[in-house]
């Protein structure tokens, strides 16, 4: 008998033409669905509304301050690494208003408006094992603390998630030794794995989730067999692999406290053009100001939200000046954040293994690489330092 459902941690196969019936389900149920598309030379997240949207045949090379689109041997749908972009853009969006307020005259008093507007529902299609850690860690950042982040939370609690494994490690890739890939392994309504030879083009799918379940409910497909799994499982090994970087976190919270006042900072202070790319391509970074502004007429204010960076002199000031005026105090700030003071605040590493901070910086400065030096270098400070690193 063919199996009509499948249900929750249960696996089926679905053919490549018949992924458009998961997209136009999603879409039925009141979703904008989210994947990845080729713009401006690069694969960018945007809406779609079919697998035609999709970057088919397709892959990117990356490296340190490097990164280019060229053509595969295959038709693969998901065949390149990860994007520009990551999906923090749309739950913890670049710019929104927080409030707004308007007054009749110069007489009159302000009436306070707050932003109560209809949040989209989302479906993310195509998102990655780092990406879904990330994801999970803006999470607990946003909503695990004291002080909740309530549209971060409507859109990531009404978010649907499709996840994709990798099928190939990109070359600044290192989630594998964070832990946080390149097999998914939960955070996910549906998991896909596109598989491809000379005989088929196909995607396994895991249920992950009860929507999930029900989404699948009007997509066609066959059962999973072991030779299937055994695909799946002999992809993750291969990907493992064949990351482009490793990073080497034995104790690697210690290992920086101790190491504030090493002169490899210099090093890369030299190298830094504190643009703050690092920051904004980051899927976890999610540090913000606010702006007020008003129209000419001084009858109208407005309250923005907007990505703020370590890296900016303005973001460390205080009365007097910036605490961290050199080159070399703010990376040192970001990297020993994400490596090292985020898992006393967060219970985790900020870093999930993308490598976007690696492709996308100017001069090609690589987290990994200035771990791996202090790690060879014999010199270390014995005392920590008493600069805020949080």
């Amino acid at each position: 008998m063919t199996q009509t459902t499948l249900r929750v941690n249960e696996h089926g196969l679905v053919q490549h033409a018949d992924l458009q019936h998961l997209i136009t389900a999603l879409h039925d149920k009141g979703y904008q669905v989210i994947g990845p598309t080729l713009q401006d030379s690069a694969v960018v997240y945007d809406e779609i509304d079919s697998i035609a949207d999709l970057p088919a045949g397709w892959t990117d090379e990356q490296d340190g301050g490097t990164y280019r689109l060229k053509r595969r041997d295959d038709a693969a749908l998901f065949g390149y690494t990860n994007s520009p972009q990551s999906w923090k853009k749309f739950l913890h969006p670049p710019r929104r208003r927080l409030w707004q307020a308007q007054r009749e005259d110069a007489e009159s008093d302000f009436v306070f408006m707050p932003e109560n507007g209809t949040l989209p529902r989302y479906a993310f299609l195509g998102v990655r094992a780092c990406e879904l850690n990330a994801i999970a860690i803006q999470n607990t950042v946003f909503t695990k603390g004291p002080f909740i982040d309530p549209m971060f939370k409507a859109l990531h609690d009404a978010a649907f998630i499709v996840a994709v494994n990798c099928i190939q490690a990109g070359g600044t890739c290192f989630c594998a030794s964070m832990d946080s890939g390149p097999h998914v392994h939960s955070g996910f309504d549906l998991a896909l794995t596109e598989l491809i030879d000379a005989d088929r083009h196909v995607f396994l799918v895991e249920v992950g989730s009860r929507r999930g379940a029900e989404i699948m409910e009007q997509v066609p497909f066959e059962p999973a067999q072991e030779h299937d799994l055994a695909a799946v499982r002999r992809i993750e090994s291969a990907v493992a692999d064949d990351m482009g970087r490793t990073m080497d976190t034995t104790d690697i919270k210690q290992f920086l406290y101790d190491n504030v006042n090493h002169p490899r900072w210099d090093d890369v202070a030299n190298r830094c053009l504190t643009c703050s790319n690092c920051t904004i391509v980051c899927p976890t970074c999610f540090c913000t100001t606010v702006e007020d502004v008003t129209d000419l007429t001084g009858n109208q204010a407005e309250r923005w939200q907007r990505w703020d960076s370590c890296f900016t002199l303005d973001f460390a000031y205080i009365h007097g000046g910036s605490v961290r005026a050199l080159a070399r105090d703010r990376y040192r700030q970001w990297m020993t954040h994400k490596l090292a003071s985020w898992i006393d605040q967060f219970d985790s590493s900020g870093c999930v293994g993308c490598g976007r901070c690696i492709t996308w910086c100017p001069v090609g400065i690589d987290i990994t690489e200035e771990v791996h030096a202090m790690r060879e270098s014999d010199t270390t400070s014995a005392e920590i330092s008493t600069l805020n690193m949080v």
